[in-house]
């Protein structure tokens, strides 16, 4: 009811009465009633009955939520006493009952054996679930986020909460209080909705509420408590009470929670900020409001008199300012409530303000700065590189990813890292913007990868750290990143980098990684000991390989220094492009010859596709010789010094540059030249091969003409052809059916008198078409000289002990041309892998003469945990003790080794980058100190029968043409060819003291580096990006320095963890037949000549015509451009001169050799020529001598066979060619097994006598270890 000044008018009278008291009281100039005490204005509409005297009914609003509160509060106390109370007297009855049980246990058993009445009602089963429960179960899940529909009702919950908030902000433009229509005001029909909606959810919380006493005083039903009860009030008075409806504001504090539902906040730090400025901001809208509403109602006790108009927005100001201390004074609390409130809000306000807005400021300052996600560019490729990131890791892949010599890079690089770059990275970045992105984040999280659509790029690149600790740790890191990625999306293409090779085999587990698919594995231990065993065979080949494949920009340097020739070969790269259409037909050696010449490209291998329908297999051959013809379409390695030089390859055409002496003026033609027929290139080839214009040309005759199509038939041309062109016309010419017999086809001259002609695809040599005894007898024994794949020299496990050679024992066996490998590293240290090292030097393409011993000079107790894998090999010896030694060095006559390879495994243990490679700094220093006597000049003048293996001028063994290089008398150890293994690029300059090298340059620019001597690591990093650009590339580098390893080999290592030893097949003998590097002197030989001031390209062609050798760099004295004679016996890498590039006596020329089958003799070397003096020695005999009793258990039926063959094959040879002398017999007892021969091989054989009078012999019997 409304009270008035003079008496009470009930709520219920008429409402004429009303509305005529109403009328007489209005101002005909507003329609503001004011009361006699002009003390409250109350705005009331002539329509609303309303109390015409503005009385106000604030504390009916107020009342409401205050009854509400405490009755809902105080039935919650009483029936919680109630029931305490129950229960504690029933609690008390039970007791009194079991005491009565315990004491009188004769009782309760005739009692429990007493029949129970009839009214006796059994007890309830205790486990029975109420319906009360169910209904409070049910509640729970309907308000909890378990479900999709009680989601829902949560987040509606929240939505409708902020918009009765946003009534309220309405609202508050409104007086305190005011008569409002409920069927017309809009607004409080809506806010009435709302309310409905609240009043049933507070419903279902409270029936899913476990303590009700505590759900009564949550915040949330406080808020119900005061902002629910008023709207039904205001529904009943007509009346509208802005009052408490600000609470609704606290409901921004539950908005982290929605959000987490929603999956919008998945991050601690995100629910953190969310909460933060959640609380803060509901704080201060709420803190506002109560202002709000003393300011403008005043306070009660002063009868409402000293309130003032501020606005709600006024009042937000008000309490920013008082909480940042700042304090205007434009706007302040005139009431002693507001007063009161500010005091108290201070003491609050001011700590939330100091203690959330700085961590506020913190969460935003530090969110994810690169945590957004990539948008891919239309027509444009990306590539995601993650693993090891930092400034020089980034560097040295953007240097050689963009470099300017590759043709036009559009792919844009996402670098994706769970940490945050450094100021230094993030400006690499920075000048990198137009083709760099970076993101933070983890290849592990899915979520990560979709940021930087990894299943849209077109590779992904794996870094990783190689100067950490822990090789294996950081190869596992870099395993489960391709899991997780390759789970992620199975077919993106993979390029990781590795550290250690035994790891690589985890890789082959993982099922969608597929080699075949362009996935690779860079294995650096791999390939850094294949890059230092290929120096062993050829000095400075690891410095020249390492520069093809990194990306170099020309150095131009006027002064004539051996910089400016080193610099002009490293700006050389290797790529890749498909050969021209005019080459078709003709063979290897001839476009070789011509792309040099015409070119000035020089072409090394070619891409061999395999015609078999059921393999498919793609092959690269390296230099294969005249015998391969190539087709259509054939893919070429070349070295160049840029991309575009490469395209001359691709546009040559015969008709319209064939006159051209410019290279540069071979571009793209207009002609468009049919598709020319399989006889035209056959002639055109024949014609090219003997030299005569295709008018003049006598290969074939007019009768071939005619017959086109039967020639096409018979005759398909492959990639790799069989047979020579002329061969095959003359064929044609006599009507020959398509399929020669082995006797017409030498008949018709189908087999040149080379040891390059082939009867097979992949081979020159079949083996079953070798005359001899020893073919038969090899495959007969079946006795194992290689693994089983035929790609290295394998013998019989052997046990450490009889490997070790005691000081004394390496001192009386005279060792020379061997390769000392100095290794540091104790019981703890990481393997370094030195089966990759000695791989190569154990390949298959060297004859068993032809390999260098070995020997590890290190502690015993490292070597022993890498032998497992060394332990097949044959060949090497281990000396105890320390590289640091000088009189361990002196007894495995460091001074007479081909080659000292100095080796740490414990480079990564320390620190300080600096003191990495002390230890192989230290032993450099120390062999380079030594002084040694003329051992090679005191052998010659005693014995010739001691001279060491390749010292000997007369020794065919020493010929040039088979790349061996007498060894000169040394005499200070300065002269001993080494090769270092650094970490630290910078620590090169302490290698050699007599350079002038700056501490800052780089280290292909350094001397020790140009010169083969140093090796890092670092120069590996360039393959990343080769490899991305072309899978082949690194094929051809791991063919080239490993030795032979392949993907089959290495799942047999993965398999079994050792090489296994396999028979001689003719499919295993024939991967012997393949290329190797070695150097060619100039100093003697038929290359003499050339020596002297001839020129480079003479010899390249030469070489190349006569014994199929491809000549690709100079090792040359660092003084030899002086002209005057020097002491220094430094050399240096030129890699591929041009033309005319004037070479001197002194140079050694890098060389690709063919496999000579007729080389599978043997020299005697000083241990075999003095097996008797040393027989006593047991350890020194099984390594380095033969016994004399291997030879006594040979047959002499079969001694005379071979000696009466080894006669005939010299007679044929004459003089034209020196091959080497006879191989010894196998050095070691073996058993042989004798089994009965197949029909299969009764066959082979007959086809081998059917040809042993028409080839010439080539032996491929091998000394077993």
């Amino acid at each position: 009811m409304l009270a008035e000044a003079d008496g009470t008018v009930p709520h219920g009278s008429d409402s004429s009465m009303r509305t005529s008291n109403i009328n007489n009281n209005i101002n005909p100039d507003s329609s503001i009633l004011i009361s006699r005490m002009a003390d409250v204005v109350i705005p009331y509409s002539s329509e609303v009955p309303c109390d015409n005297n503005g009385q106000r009914m604030w504390w009916a609003f107020l009342a409401s939520s205050m009854v509400t509160f405490f009755g809902g509060l105080f039935i919650i106390l009483l029936w919680r006493t109630l029931k305490y109370l129950w229960t504690v007297c029933c609690h008390c009855n039970i007791k009194n009952k079991e005491a009565q049980k315990v004491n009188n246990p004769a009782n309760n058993q005739a009692a429990d054996r007493a029949p129970k009445g009839p009214d006796e009602k059994e007890e309830a089963p205790a486990n029975e679930v109420g319906w009360m429960t169910s209904v409070k179960d049910w509640a729970g899940v309907m308000i909890s986020a378990q479900t999709l529909t009680g989601r829902v009702l949560v987040v509606l919950v929240f939505a409708l909460s902020i918009g009765a908030l946003g009534i309220y902000f309405i609202d508050s433009s409104d007086p305190i209080e005011s008569c409002q229509n409920f069927y017309k005001d809009f607004t409080l029909q809506i806010d009435m909705a709302f309310n409905v909606f609240f009043l049933l959810y507070f419903g279902l919380r409270f029936i899913a509420a476990n303590d009700k006493l505590w759900f009564w005083l949550e915040v949330n039903s406080v808020v119900d408590f005061f902002t629910v009860p008023p709207v039904f009030v205001s529904v009943y008075l007509n009346r509208s009470w802005l009052g408490l409806r600000f609470l609704r504001a606290l409901r921004l504090i539950q908005f982290s929670e929605i959000l987490q539902f929603l999956n919008i906040l998945k991050t601690s730090n995100s629910i953190k900020l969310v909460n933060l400025c959640s609380i803060f901001i509901s704080t201060w809208l709420t803190a506002a409001g109560f202002i709000h509403l003393v300011e403008n109602s005043g306070d009660p006790w002063e009868n409402f008199q000293n309130s003032q108009s501020l606005s709600y927005w006024e009042c937000v100001y008000l309490l920013m300012v008082t909480m940042s201390t700042v304090g205007y004074g434009d706007v302040y609390a005139r009431t002693t409530l507001g007063r009161l409130f500010m005091v108290f809000f201070i003491l609050g306000g001011l700590a939330m303000f100091a203690s959330y807005v700085p961590e506020i400021i913190e969460l935003i300052g530090n969110r994810k700065k690169y945590g957004g996600s990539y948008s891919a560019v239309n027509g444009r490729k990306h590539i995601v590189v993650c693993g090891h990131i930092t400034l020089e890791s980034v560097s040295n892949f953007l240097k050689d990813f963009l470099h300017k010599d590759r043709d036009d890079v559009n792919v844009e690089i996402v670098f994706l890292h769970n940490i945050s770059p450094n100021l230094e990275l993030e400006a690499l970045f920075k000048r990198h913007f137009t083709q760099v992105e970076f993101y933070q984040g983890s290849v592990l999280n899915p979520h990560d990868l979709a940021r930087v659509k990894i299943e849209s790029a077109d590779a992904c690149l794996i870094l990783a750290n190689k100067y950490c600790a822990d090789p294996d740790a950081e190869d596992a890191s870099n395993i489960m990143r391709v899991i997780s990625i390759k789970n992620y999306h199975p077919k993106i293409r993979i390029i990781t980098q590795m550290l250690q090779y035994h790891n690589k085999a985890h890789l082959l587990n993982i099922p969608s990684w597929n080699w075949k698919e362009g996935d690779d594995a860079i294995c650096l231990a791999e390939l850094k000991a294949g890059f230092i065993a290929q120096s062993c065979l050829a000095q400075g080949l690891s410095t020249m390989l390492a520069n093809l494949f990194s990306m170099r920009s020309f150095i131009e340097i006027e002064e004539d220094t051996w910089q400016k020739y080193y610099l002009e070969g490293v700006a050389n790269e290797m790529y890749t492009e498909y050969l021209s259409s005019a080459f078709v037909g003709l063979s290897f050696p001839m476009v070789c010859e011509l792309c040099y010449v015409k070119l000035k490209l020089l072409l090394i291998a070619i891409e061999f596709k395999s015609e078999q329908r059921e393999s498919r297999l793609v092959y690269i051959l390296i230099n294969p010789g005249n015998h391969v013809k190539l087709q259509e379409g054939t893919l070429g390695f070349f070295i160049a010094s840029d991309a575009k030089e490469v395209k001359r390859a691709f546009f040559y055409c015969k008709a319209c540059h064939d006159d051209i002496t410019d290279p540069k003026r071979i571009k793209k033609c207009g002609c468009k030249r049919p598709k020319m027929s399989v006889y035209k290139r056959m002639k055109l080839a024949c014609c090219f091969d003997c030299g005569r214009s295709e008018q003049d040309c006598s290969c074939m005759s007019g009768s071939v003409h005619s017959n086109m199509d039967t020639l096409q038939r018979a005759y398909p041309l492959s990639s790799v052809s069989v047979h020579d062109c002329a061969t095959t016309l003359r064929a044609f010419e006599d009507e020959h059916p398509s399929t020669l017999s082995p006797k017409k086809k030498q008949r018709n001259g189908g087999m040149r008198n080379s040891p390059n002609c082939s009867p097979k695809m992949m081979s020159r040599h079949d083996p079953l078409l070798i005359p001899g005894n020893e073919q038969i007898e090899n495959m007969d024994m079946n006795v194992k000289r290689y693994d089983s794949t035929g790609m290295f020299h394998w013998c019989p496990s052997k046990d450490i002990e009889k490997v070790i050679l005691t000081r004394s024992e390496a001192s009386m066996t005279v060792l020379s041309g061997h390769v000392v490998v100095c290794i540091f590293g104790d019981v703890t240290s990481a393997l370094v892998g030195l089966r990759n090292l000695v791989m190569p030097l154990r390949a298959s393409n060297f004859h068993y003469h032809e390999l260098k011993p070995i020997v590890f000079v290190g502690s015993l107790d490292y070597l022993r945990r890498e032998w497992e894998t060394l332990h097949n090999f044959p060949k090497v010896s281990i000396l105890p003790g320390t590289p640091l030694s000088r009189a361990d060095l002196r007894a495995v006559n460091i001074n007479l080794c081909d080659m000292c390879v100095i080796l740490s495994a414990n480079q990564n243990n320390i620190e300080d980058a600096s003191l990495q490679d002390k230890e192989c700094i230290l032993a450099t220093l120390n062999i380079k100190s030594m002084q040694f006597d003329d051992s090679i000049g005191v052998l010659q003048a005693n014995s010739q029968g001691f001279t060491p293996p390749g010292m000997d001028r007369s020794s065919p063994d020493s010929s040039p043409v088979h790349g061996f290089v007498r060894q000169a008398s040394v005499t200070t150890g300065s002269n001993i060819p080494i090769i270092t293994e650094l970490v630290n690029d910078s620590n090169v300059q302490f290698l050699d003291q007599d350079d002038d090298d700056d501490p800052d340059t780089e280290l292909y620019l350094t001397q020790p580096f140009a010169c083969g001597t140093a090796f890092a690591v670092s120069v590996l990093d360039s393959l990343m990006s080769a490899t991305y650009f072309n899978d082949n590339i690194l094929t051809l580098i791991r063919t080239l320095v490993t030795g032979g390893a392949t993907p089959e080999l290495e799942g047999l290592l993965a398999e079994e963890n050792a090489l296994r030893g396999g028979y001689s097949t003719p499919q295993t003998l024939a991967n012997r037949d393949r290329c190797r590097v070695a150097q060619l002197a100039l100093y003697d030989g038929p290359f003499a000549d050339l020596g002297d001031g001839g020129c480079y390209g003479d010899l390249f062609c030469k070489a190349l015509k006569t014994y199929n050798m491809l000549c690709f760099g100079i090792y040359r004295l660092r003084d030899a451009h002086l002209g005057a004679p020097s002491q220094c016996t430094k050399r240096y890498v030129i890699t591929n001169p041009p033309y005319e590039f004037e070479l001197v006596p002194t140079d050694l020329i890098f060389c690709l050799m063919q496999f000579d089958h007729n080389a599978g003799q043997s020299r005697t070397s000083l241990s075999h020529s003095s097996h008797s003096s040393h027989s006593s020695s047991k350890k020194s005999s099984s390594v380095h001598s033969i016994p004399p009793s291997n030879r006594q258990n040979r047959s002499s039926k079969t001694r005379e066979s071979r000696e009466k063959q080894n006669a005939t094959r010299m007679n044929r040879m004459g003089q034209e060619k020196k091959w080497f002398t006879d191989e010894p017999e196998n050095a070691y007892p073996r058993n042989i097994q004798i089994k009965p021969m197949s029909t299969h091989m009764a066959n082979q054989v007959n086809q081998y006598k059917s040809t042993s009078s028409l080839i010439p012999p080539i032996r491929e019997v091998e000394d077993e270890c």
